[in-house]
């Protein structure tokens, strides 16, 4: 069987770094507008000169196929058909796969709102009161917005005081920075910024590697009735934890280091028509965080002071986080 796109081989436990910033651009052209079809991604990847695992150009099905493999974002299908973590690295985040689904959803159904790309999902944008990240969610009335999820039955979640219109925050959040985008020198402050980035993804993936190293030794451990069971599941289980914060983490630092403006002079206009994985990338890049707090007053469709505060990076400087 062949590997899947962006995987180093069939078992899916390394990304393969040519693929996966091809892989996050398709998904990010095909969640901006819903007219654009998995035909158009691969007329688009092919004239990019993107192949598939075996060589061959991308086809409507391909493209499709692809577009349907919870794998592509480090998740699988349980027995009763739910979405889990699948214990391997993803190249795109939860949030962009559920997305993915959604836009299959109304591409078959004439009246059904068309899928939404969120800028700031996973991790880009967080509440200010509980400090839990905020996630993509559509209004009653079907606008899409973000919110801070209330906490459920299993204890996860935060406040559930936030919410804030999806186009209101990304414009206030573009703005500022195509104004930082402008500033003389930022280019060579990202140059540099990026270098460090992508000594981060080394040392992360050196990390995993660790991990994973660890996974192996605990199985011949018990295997060998050195640890008991419980031993080997409470070792597993903190492992795990820790992999998939890693491999979180070397997700967005991948997309920063691939990341490049290019000979974009008009940056604004760059803005306003690049794909969203691209400006997500220079958002990471430039802002370790932003917190959103609530308004003033329900129904309020202003940015009021305070309101959102963006927390700069220090180009020069980075390290770790």
């Amino acid at each position: 069987m062949p590997r899947l796109y962006g995987f180093d081989d069939a078992s899916r436990r390394r990304l393969r770094d040519d693929e996966v910033d091809p892989l996050r651009q398709m998904v990010s052209r095909a969640l901006v507008d819903l007219s654009v079809s998995n035909a158009d991604v691969a007329v688009w990847a092919n004239g990019e000169g993107y192949r598939g695992t075996l060589g061959g150009e991308w086809k409507d099905a391909s493209v499709g196929r692809l577009f349907r493999n919870p794998a592509i974002a480090g998740l699988r299908y349980d027995d009763d058909g739910e979405l889990v973590d699948a214990g391997h690295p993803g190249a795109i985040t939860r949030e962009e796969f559920e997305a993915l689904l959604e836009r299959e959803k109304a591409r078959s159904t004439k009246d059904a709102e068309p899928a939404y790309d969120y800028l700031l999902i996973g991790g880009g944008c967080a509440c200010g009161k509980c400090t839990q990240d905020l996630g993509g969610a559509r209004t009653n009335s079907g606008t899409p917005g973000y919110r801070c999820r209330p906490k459920g039955k299993s204890g996860s979640g935060g406040c559930g005081e936030v919410r804030i219109d999806a186009e209101l925050l990304e414009d206030y959040v573009g703005e500022n920075v195509v104004a930082e985008l402008l500033k003389p020198g930022i280019r060579a402050q990202i140059a540099k910024a990026q270098a460090a980035v992508r000594k981060q993804v080394e040392d992360l993936k050196q990390d995993i590697e660790d991990l994973e190293g660890r996974q192996s030794e605990l199985g011949r451990l018990y295997g060998n009735r050195e640890i008991s069971s419980e031993a080997l599941v409470a070792g597993e289980r903190q492992i795990a934890a820790n992999l998939k914060d890693i491999r979180s983490r070397l997700r967005y630092a991948e997309q920063m280091a691939n990341f490049s403006l290019g000979h974009a002079k008009d940056l604004v206009k760059w803005w306003n028509s690049a794909p969203t994985a691209s400006k997500r990338a220079i958002t990471l890049l430039l802002l370790e965080k932003i917190e959103v707090f609530p308004a003033s007053a329900r129904g309020v469709r202003t940015i009021e002071p305070g309101r959102v505060v963006l927390h700069w990076r220090t180009l020069s400087g980075m390290s770790g986080g």
